[in-house]
């Protein structure tokens, strides 16, 4: 099994009374992945990190193999809602994966 955790903070103009309408727009439309993309087992998306975090919002997926990384990556309804719903407001990318 493969987790993928990805953390992303705010882009500084977005405004905090917006952050929570994009927060579940966020979260509905990735988490509506499993099922959709072959290999991609759980999606949670996590709205209120603790304060002792660095960044405001994560993704943490799993999925079967190391393989189904790029399928999930290039993935048309993937990169869909990417492109819509988490990569116009977001900065400061980070990314782990690791297998176990």
């Amino acid at each position: 099994m493969v987790h993928h955790i990805v953390m992303w903070k705010f882009k500084p103009e977005i405004e905090e009374e917006r952050k929570a309408e994009l927060k579940r727009a966020m979260s509905e439309n990735l988490t509506a992945l499993v099922g959709k993309v072959p290999g991609l087992l759980t999606a949670e998306f996590i709205e209120e990190p603790l304060l002792s975090g660095t960044h405001d919002i994560a993704l943490v997926t799993t999925l079967e193999k190391a393989s189904d990384l790029p399928v999930y990556a290039e993935h048309p309804e993937h990169v869909k809602a990417a492109d819509t719903y988490v990569r116009p407001y977001v900065t400061e990318r980070a990314c782990l994966d690791y297998e176990d």
